[in-house]
């Protein structure tokens, strides 16, 4: 009896230390699979916090070719970089730079803004590329029946749409081709000035101002207006100008040289092309 009584309490011992280690086990498993579920959240967020971001201050005109095709081109191409854009009039860029804007690529419709920001120190000189061409087109809305048929021939609309020659660099060549034509001063007393390229040509499609002078790349941008004429030739002294280049403040020095780079690939200059850009170095 005692050695049966024995045997049943050593069955039953052996039994609890059976399921202490079963439990410690389960435990012990809990445990690792804890850890690993937080190693994977801390190899998340490394990999997030790995994520730069750049931002590209650019000409108003540009703004269609960057956000619909060059900036997911270029983001697809280099993970872990993200590329924001700010758009604007280039003088109004100009002076958000010197006023501090954390901008790491600049790209003005004119060289006048970045020859300034270079002599400042705000661009690094030795990064810029004279990039694209542009031509300044007379518009009317679709639906105007002016019977406008050349460029001069905006002395006829009796409301008049030009970007500030004081910031937007259209409106300086607006101003340049109108004054060698002679008419300047006319058109002049009839005219609203826009604060960027845009907002001139959204005042012609709209109807608020009869005739207009854009780029021919935005123009192209909508079916509300009809291009009549180019500036003539020889009334401007230089053709319209993209420059680009690093502003030599930048904390993310090598990305954005990637994407300067990137901008400058047979790739980035098709996409160019397609808005109705013209490459600089195909018309030296």
């Amino acid at each position: 009896m005692k050695r049966n009584k024995i045997s049943r309490l050593l069955a039953v011992s052996m039994s609890l230390c059976l399921l202490a280690a079963g439990l410690t086990g389960c435990s012990s498993s809990g445990e690792d699979s804890t850890e690993q579920e937080n190693t994977a959240e801390d190899s998340s967020s490394q990999e997030s916090a790995e994520t730069t971001e750049i931002l590209v201050a650019a000409a108003a005109s540009l703004e269609y070719a960057y956000e619909e095709e060059l900036i997911p081109m270029f983001e697809e191409q280099n993970p872990g970089v993200t590329v924001k854009g700010t758009y604007d009039s280039s003088g109004k860029l100009q002076t958000q730079i010197e006023e501090g804007l954390e901008a790491d690529v600049f790209m003005s419709a004119a060289t006048q803004q970045m020859d300034a920001l270079t002599e400042e120190g705000f661009i690094d000189g030795d990064s810029v590329k004279d990039l694209l061409e542009n031509q300044i087109v007379l518009v009317t809305s679709a639906e105007n029946e002016l019977g406008l048929a050349e460029f001069t021939d905006i002395t006829k609309a009796d409301t008049i749409a030009i970007g500030d020659p004081a910031s937007v660099p259209a409106g300086q060549y607006a101003q340049e081709a109108l004054t060698n034509l002679g008419i300047w001063d006319e058109v002049l007393a009839k005219a609203s000035l826009g604060t960027n390229v845009t907002e001139v040509l959204n005042w012609v499609a709209e109807g608020s101002a009869q005739a207009g002078i854009v780029y021919a790349t935005d123009a192209a941008t909508t079916d509300n207006v009809k291009v009549i004429a180019q500036a003539p030739e020889g009334s401007l002294a230089e053709p319209a100008i993209y420059p680009v280049g690093l502003v030599a403040s930048s904390a993310h020095q090598e990305e954005a040289q990637a994407f300067l780079d990137f901008l400058q690939s047979d790739e980035a200059m098709a996409v160019f092309e397609e808005y109705g850009f013209v490459s600089h170095a195909d018309v030296q």
